[in-house]
């Protein structure tokens, strides 16, 4: 129960007492977590999906007869740069947003711009049009991040938090593949109209969006964010209410919570206290952030960038064949959080962070001698890619999981977006400047050099990740990084303690 501090007269009207977060961390998994993964988890499905779809329309779009005047470079370049730009703002925005009023407030707000924005592009009469739409789809998805893996976080239990992370952000791939054999289906001129089938593939997925909100209505504000701004009774009845629920499920009682916390509750909190938390007090779990986010933003860009162009260039696949050779590569992103995922939660963060980034950038390096050499067909290069990105995927997840715990409560949201922005940046604006020349050049050379730079960041991410990883499995939030509202509350019990003690007069 959450109850006044007995030395409130020293730390504050502010400071409680409370075990919510041990109460929500000792739960059994129960059909309420379920609701949970798939009221918040499920967009990125619908990310993967977005993302996948536009690539793969872009030579669609840019025929005569699609009902929209652009060009497949206006597609690929400004389109794509501008949903990047918007992820990365969105995710700032909305970030701030998050850490301010709420987690559920915002990802609600978020999911429904990214529908607006979608279903406005499914409508794009002009290029000016689609590009401005893109760019607020981009705002949506990028807020996304900040408020779904914070709630996430703090609602689920530490002894799953690492798989389930893992997973929810793996499942972008699931969508991704959706999305390459969707796009075979709504641009076959013999199903759909040249004008219509684009449309429709945009607007099926404000439909997918919209059975998501349906859902994430049921999901509550985290317990954790409501006992910090003053909502502790809101906090107390929401989590009786979680723990009654899962009773009458499991029939069985729950264990005791594991201990309390004291904190000094606020309404708010401003950029320079969020600064100097993550770069000063966290400066080693900052470098970390970065190099796991840049990383894994080389490496998929080394791959992924220049997919379809390697294989028509250098294998003479036609271009309308591509989706299913990506469709494989997407699935083998998506197998490796689904079953490396519980791994992070027993063998540890440390190993299975620096492990899955080391491996996957040295086959990474194998691949690029593989290629170099002559030794691969498309099939067997893809093979190749698959096997990469099993591992380097479980090891992207990982980067989101790891900023989204190792900074305190109150910052968690914010750091998310920095991170998230940092890491979309590097991968959509430098990204395709280096290695669309690369892989598109024609020449083998070039090509394995883009690999190279990708496994090369990967592998010393990894290595950064070997010193630096935090052992964050199974403990909760608060134990690896404790709230800046109880180091307030822990001040100032300290400053009351010292008053007590000095003498009279």
């Amino acid at each position: 129960m959450a109850k006044s501090d007995p030395l409130d007269a020293e730390v504050g009207t502010g400071a409680v007492t409370t075990a919510v977060p041990a109460r929500l961390d000792r739960l059994p998994w129960s059909r309420w977590h379920w609701m949970i993964v798939i009221g918040l988890g499920t967009v990125w499905i619908l990310d993967g999906l977005e993302v996948t779809v536009v690539g793969n329309i872009a030579g669609r779009l840019a025929e005569e007869g699609s009902g929209l005047p652009i060009t497949s470079a206006q597609v690929t370049g400004v389109a794509a740069a501008l949903y990047v730009a918007g992820a990365c703002s969105g995710a700032l925005f909305f970030g701030w947003l998050t850490d301010r009023y709420g987690r559920k407030k915002l990802f609600i707000i978020t999911l429904a711009v990214y529908l607006a924005a979608t279903a406005l592009t499914a409508v794009s009469f002009s290029s000016w049009w689609f590009f401005i739409f893109r760019f607020l789809t981009g705002f949506g998805i990028g807020g996304e991040y900040a408020a779904i893996n914070s709630a996430i976080d703090e609602l689920i239990p530490s002894k799953y938090r690492g798989r389930i992370d893992l997973i929810i952000n793996g499942s972008f791939w699931l969508g991704a593949v959706g999305g390459s054999l969707l796009s075979i289906v709504m641009l076959d001129t013999d199903v759909f109209a040249a004008d219509v089938g684009w449309r429709l593939t945009f607007a099926l997925g404000v439909v997918f969006g919209l059975a998501i909100l349906l859902v994430r209505r049921h999901v509550p504000e985290s317990p954790r964010w409501q006992f910090i701004h003053g909502q502790g009774d809101e906090a107390e009845k929401l989590v009786s209410e979680v723990e009654e629920e899962i009773r009458a499920e499991k029939g069985t009682e729950l264990p005791p919570p594991a201990g309390e916390i004291t904190i000094h509750t606020r309404r708010s909190i401003g950029f320079g206290t969020i600064a100097r938390t993550v770069f000063s007090h966290y400066r080693r779990r900052a470098v970390l952030g970065l190099a796991l986010f840049i990383g894994q933003a080389f490496l998929y860009n080394a791959i992924t960038f220049g997919f379809g162009a390697i294989l028509t260039t250098f294998f003479d696949i036609p271009t309308g064949s591509t989706g299913y050779y990506f469709a494989v590569i997407a699935l083998g992103n998506f197998f490796g959080p689904l079953l490396l995922g519980r791994f992070f939660d027993t063998v540890g963060r440390r190993v299975m962070i620096s492990g899955t980034y080391i491996l996957s950038g040295l086959l990474l390096f194998g691949t690029a001698w593989l290629f170099d050499n002559g030794h691969l067909t498309a099939t067997t290069l893809t093979a190749c890619w698959c096997v990469v990105l099993f591992f380097a995927s479980a090891g992207a997840s990982s980067a989101y999981l790891t900023v989204s715990e190792v900074f305190p409560m109150e910052t968690r949201a914010m750091a998310i977006a920095f991170f998230y922005a940092i890491g979309t940046a590097a991968g959509g604006i430098s990204g395709p400047l280096i290695f669309a020349k690369l892989t598109e050049s024609g020449v083998v050379g070039d090509t394995v050099l883009a690999f190279q730079l990708g496994a090369g960041l990967m592998t010393l991410a990894g290595l950064v990740a070997v010193f630096l990883a935090v052992p964050a499995e199974r403990r909760s939030l608060e134990d690896i990084a404790t709230p800046l509202s109880a180091r307030a509350a822990q001040t100032a019990r300290a400053a009351g303690a010292a008053r007590a003690a000095r003498p009279a007069g």
